[in-house]
């Protein structure tokens, strides 16, 4: 499967991408996929539900493949509740482009992680980009403190925003401010744009961070239907040189491996935890601590120290041919 993922296989891709996503611990697989390309480009685009990102996207998408490069789309959808499995509406809306062979669309379920971002995201994107892909681009639902996440796992993070949404300039201030590169208005022909639009430039205008040699992100007008999505895949390309000439590519990289990282090692926390919580022993001292008997510090001390010897447990022993610095391990010269 995977070598075929890795030949072009679209239908062994999509497989793989899933045990990505559903494996608890797919340490195998990610070994077998690489390190992101430096020559790979990720892109997100996040905003308020309405602002029009998938159409967006798929315009955005066309822009891209007019010069030859392959495009493969993450969509992060809300998850079911029921079973967990990812919405395929943004899908849905972008079918007439699972006709080109040149890209490649996938949803993937939130599950609830921080930020909207599925725990197996970066992953997928180091799939796609081992597949082959040129271009990966993400697209996350919502906006606010918690979708700040997506910045760490594309080297250019676009804001779309559109008039009518009277609290768009608002919750940028509140949490995306810091990670937009780029901000689009979309539906920028309707009423309001201009003023969503001049909020915008006089907030970036005071923010800190926007020196002599920084980026300063600018605000792009753009209406999917028309060619002012290609101001927008101009400020892209402009933001993927900058990175480049400027040494900044190598720090959103580095922000990525952190975020793959992190999530797997929350995933690993949890699955750990909620066991730990489920224990009878746990139950019976919560039990009496809800009773009066005993004081929580109690359950607290229990709970961490069970947490403890489970992560003892569950920690993977050392493979063949590694092991710690002058233990004599690791592979011979």
């Amino acid at each position: 499967m995977v070598s075929r993922a890795r030949d072009g296989d679209v239908l062994a891709l999509s497989r793989l991408l899933s045990v990505l996503e559903d494996t608890p611990e797919p340490s195998d697989f990610l070994d077998l996929v690489p390190a992101l390309p430096e020559a790979t480009v990720t892109i997100g685009l996040t905003g308020p539900p309405g602002a029009g990102k998938s159409t967006l996207t798929a315009a955005l998408v066309e822009c891209r493949r007019a010069r030859s490069r392959r495009v493969a789309v993450l969509a992060v959808d809300p998850s079911s509740a029921a079973t967990q499995g990812a919405v395929l509406g943004d899908r849905i809306r972008m079918t007439r482009l699972s006709e080109d062979d040149g890209v490649f669309v996938r949803s993937l379920a939130a599950r609830g992680h921080l930020g909207g971002l599925a725990i197996r995201l970066p992953a997928a994107i180091r799939a796609l980009a081992w597949a082959g892909f040129d271009e990966i681009i993400v697209e996350t639902v919502g906006v606010g403190q918690s979708e700040t996440a997506i910045a760490d796992v594309v080297d250019t993070t676009v804001v779309v925003l559109s008039p009518g949404q009277g609290d768009s300039v608002q919750a940028a201030k509140a949490g995306i401010l810091e990670i937009a590169d780029i901000y689009a208005v979309n539906k920028a022909d309707q009423s309001g744009a201009d003023r969503v639009v001049r909020d915008l430039r006089s907030t970036i205008l005071f923010a800190s961070g926007t020196g002599p040699g920084e980026w300063r992100p600018p605000v792009v007008r753009t209406v999917a239907s028309d060619s002012d999505v290609g101001r927008l895949d101009e400020h892209l390309s402009d933001h993927s040189t900058w990175l480049r000439d400027h040494g900044r590519l190598s720090e959103r990289r580095v922000a990525f491996v952190r975020r793959e990282v992190r999530g797997i090692v929350e995933g690993r926390l949890k699955q750990n935890l909620d066991a730990v919580l489920s224990e009878a022993g746990l139950r019976s001292v919560v039990e009496r601590v809800a009773g009066h008997e005993t004081p929580l510090t109690d359950a607290l001390r229990l709970a961490e120290s069970s947490l403890a010897v489970a992560l003892a447990s569950a920690a993977p022993a050392p493979r063949a041919g590694t092991g710690t610095p002058g233990d004599g391990g690791g592979s011979k010269a």
